[in-house]
C-alpha cells in the first residue's frame, strides 16, 4: 500500500471515528524532553562525533496558510471535505506540526522555534520555500498546484533568526522571470534550489532548463530535486519527470544535484533502453547514476523519508551498507512528516533487524516530543550487517555551506 493510498485508508476510518488514540496521531507534547528522558544514554550520545556547526537539517519544510499575511498559500481542496484525501492529509500535517488550522502561520513557526531546542544552538534547519507548479507555456497554475510557500517568507525568517535558520529557494525554470527570481534568491542568502518534478510539472531534462542550470552554476546554487514516486504531494501529477535519468541534464551542465530521498520510492522507465525501456525501481536508477565515475562531487543523496515504511528496507539496506556512498550523502528529515505517526513504524524496523527494542522504546518517546529529533536519531541508531550511516552524513553543511 503506497503512502497515498495509506493516508486516504486513514482518512476514512477517522472521519467515521474509527480511529483514535496516540498510536496514530502525534500527542504534540513539550519540545522539550522531560528531564528523565534528557538524561538516557541514547539521547546524550545523538550528536556525539559530529561538529555542532555542521549539522544541517537539510529538509525542513516551511507550511502555513498565509493567515499572518505571510503570502503562503495553501489550495483550498486540501480544506474541503469535497476532496478527502487532501483534507486528510492537511489534518496529519497539521497534527504533525502542532499547528492550529486557525493560525497555521505562527504556530507551525513556534513548534519549529521549540523543536530547535534539541539541537546544538550552532546547528541549523534549512527552510524550503515552494514554488506554484506553470505549464509548458510558462503560466502559472495555482489549480495544479498544492501549496506555496513564497521565497520571501523563507528570506524573511533567515533574517529574522539567523541562529536557527537558513534557507532554500524554489523557483520554477518555466516562468518568465526564472533566472531573475534565481539571481534575487542568490542576493537574499539562499543556499540552494529546491524542485519537485512531479508535482510542480518541471521536466529536468528539457532543453528551456538549460539557463537556468547555467545560472545555478555561475551562483554556486546546488539544486534539491526529488526523484522517484510523489504520493505526498498533489500537484501537476507527472510522476515520469521523477525518474532520475533526467538528472543527467543538470549534472553534465555541471550543477551540484542533490536527490531528495535517494530516489526511493517506486518505478521509472529504463531511458537508456529506449523511450519505453523496462520499469524499473528509481533508487536503481539513482545507484547508476552515483556509480557513474563523471557525476562524482556533485551527485549527493538526500536521505530524509528512507525510513518512512512505503520504502522498501532493501534501499534503507543498500544506503546503510554502501559505505563508498556515504561522503555523499546528507541528512535531511522532510518535517513536518516525521510528526505523521503511522509514516515511520518501529516496529518494523525493529523486526527486520535494523534496530533493538531498547533504542525503539526510548525513540518512541522521543517521539512524542520532538519529531525531527526522533529523526536524527532513528538514523544515527540505524544498523545493518554491522554497518551505520557515517557521521559525515548528518555533517550536512559542506554540501550547502
Amino acid at each position: 500500500m503506497n503512502r497515498r493510498d495509506f493516508l486516504a485508508l486513514l482518512g476514512g476510518l477517522s472521519v467515521s471515528g474509527c480511529l483514535r488514540g496516540p498510536m496514530l496521531f502525534n500527542p504534540c507534547l513539550p519540545a522539550r524532553l522531560p528531564e528523565s528522558l534528557a538524561n538516557n544514554e541514547l539521547v546524550r550520545q545523538a550528536f556525539e562525533g559530529l561538529r555542532p556547526d555542521q549539522i544541517w537539517d537539510g529538509h525542513v519544510h516551511l507550511l502555513g496558510t498565509g493567515d499572518s499575511g505571510s503570502g503562503a498559500w495553501i489550495n483550498p481542496q486540501l480544506s474541503s471535505l469535497r476532496h478527502p484525501l487532501q483534507y486528510t492529509q492537511l489534518r496529519f500535517y497539521l497534527n504533525a506540526s502542532c499547528a492550529a488550522e486557525d493560525n497555521a502561520d505562527e504556530s507551525f513557526l513556534a513548534r519549529l522555534l521549540a523543536l530547535r531546542q534539541g539541537f546544538p544552538p550552532q546547528s541549523r534547519f534549512m527552510l524550503l520555500a515552494f514554488d506554484y507548479s506553470y505549464d509548458e507555456s510558462g503560466r502559472r497554475r495555482p489549480d495544479l498546484s498544492a501549496f506555496r510557500t513564497p521565497n520571501e517568507l523563507a528570506a524573511r525568517l533567515h533574517r529574522e533568526y539567523p541562529g536557527d535558520f537558513e534557507w532554500i529557494a524554489s523557483v520554477h525554470p518555466y516562468r518568465e522571470d526564472a533566472i531573475e527570481a534565481l539571481e534575487q534568491a542568490s542576493k537574499a542568502g539562499a543556499r540552494a534550489v529546491k524542485w519537485l518534478p512531479p508535482a510542480m510539472g518541471m521536466d529536468p531534462d528539457a532543453p528551456r532548463c538549460d539557463a537556468f542550470y547555467t545560472a545555478l552554476v555561475r551562483l554556486g546554487l546546488p539544486l534539491l530535486v526529488h526523484a522517484g514516486d510523489e504520493k505526498a504531494v498533489h500537484g501537476s501529477g507527472r510522476q515520469d519527470y521523477g525518474n532520475p535519468l533526467l538528472l543527467r541534464r543538470p549534472l553534465e551542465h555541471g550543477v551540484k544535484v542533490i536527490v531528495a530521498h535517494c530516489a526511493s520510492l517506486g518505478q521509472s522507465s529504463d531511458l537508456d533502453k529506449g523511450a519505453r525501456g523496462p520499469r524499473v525501481s528509481n533508487f536503481s536508477l539513482f545507484a547508476r547514476l552515483m556509480n557513474d565515475r563523471r557525476f562524482e562531487g556533485l551527485l549527493f543523496g538526500d536521505i530524509s523519508a528512507v525510513i518512512q515504511r512505503n520504502r522498501k528496507t532493501s534501499v534503507l539496506k543498500a544506503l546503510l551498507e554502501t559505505d563508498a556512498w556515504h561522503d555523499r550523502l546528507v541528512n535531511g528529515s522532510d518535517y513536518p512528516l516525521p510528526g505523521v505517526v503511522p509514516l515511520i513504524s518501529l516496529r518494523k524496523l525493529r523486526k527486520r533487524g535494523f534496530l533493538d527494542e531498547t533504542a525503539a522504546q526510548v525513540l518512541e518517546q522521543v517521539r512524542q516530543h520532538n519529531p525531527i529529533l526522533f529523526d536524527f536519531m532513528l538514523k544515527r541508531l540505524l544498523r545493518s550487517d554491522g554497518k551505520r550511516f557515517s557521521p559525515t552524513i548528518f555533517e550536512s553543511r559542506r554540501v550547502y555551506g
